[in-house]
């Protein structure tokens, strides 16, 4: 499997190109920085470090093209790269501001990274996979209580927006050979995203790590014809019992 993961020096995208790499994947992981990059990838057997700015059309199709080269093509998409509300608000949890005071560049920053991004990304790859007889795309979404919460202008329309992107890139792609797929975590993870003290009281924060598991699995031959599905991680056993107990 021969996997590319967008933001993949961090975070979320870090745990699921490190889990993807030990299973046996070829991935090009990629971020803005090609030397952190490249040394990130350094630490993973095998994996390989592109610089990418998903805002940028030209990156986008630079970083693919490369990636495409080097891995002798691409089966999977990880549409993860992101940035959250600190880069509007870094009081965001403790001093929530009302949308009209959230700054028009700070709006635009985060749709173009959290939304346009995936389209740009997603819209780069799909025809190889198309030409090729097929592929995956995964878009990591959140909780939907991110999507209407007070104070999460633009960080919570940048994720309804992925969460409706996916499913109209689903039926666009319907019986092509193309999968797409929605993953979240389930909960706040520890990536820097939120402060480590915003969680509500008794709410543990969730390690990066628990995106393994299923990410690896959507890579898996089991996964060939699993599509359209919206996987939360830490309900991913419970969802796979489920699914098998139902003989999908």
């Amino acid at each position: 499997m021969r996997v590319l993961v967008t933001g993949g020096t961090s975070g979320l995208g870090l745990a699921m190109a490190t889990a993807l790499a030990e299973a046996g994947a070829s991935v090009a992981l990629t971020g803005r920085s090609a030397a952190r990059a490249e040394a990130v990838a350094a630490g993973l057997p095998g994996a390989l470090g592109l610089e990418l700015d998903v805002r940028d059309e030209a990156s986008v199709a630079r970083a693919v093209e490369r990636a495409w080269s080097r891995l002798g093509g691409i089966d999977m998409l990880v549409n993860n790269a992101g940035i959250g509300m600190r880069t509007v608000n870094p009081r965001f949890m403790t001093d929530p501001r009302g949308f009209w005071e959230v700054p028009p560049d700070g709006f635009r920053a985060v749709i173009d990274t959290n939304l346009t991004g995936y389209f740009l990304v997603a819209r780069e790859v799909t025809p190889r996979m198309l030409a090729a007889g097929g592929g995956r795309v995964v878009n990591i979404s959140v909780n939907d209580t991110t999507m209407r919460r007070a104070g999460f202008v633009p960080y919570g329309p940048s994720r309804a927006g992925t969460e409706s992107l996916s499913r109209i890139m689903a039926a666009d792609l319907h019986g092509t050979g193309v999968t797409v797929n929605l993953l979240l975590p389930g909960g706040a993870t520890v990536t820097g995203m939120l402060p480590l003290d915003a969680a509500p009281e008794g709410v543990a924060f969730l390690e990066p790590s628990v995106m393994g598991p299923p990410i690896v699995w959507l890579a898996s031959d089991a996964a060939a014809g699993v599509h359209d599905e919206r996987i939360v991680a830490a309900e991913f056993d419970t969802w796979l019992r489920e699914r098998e107990k139902n003989g999908r």
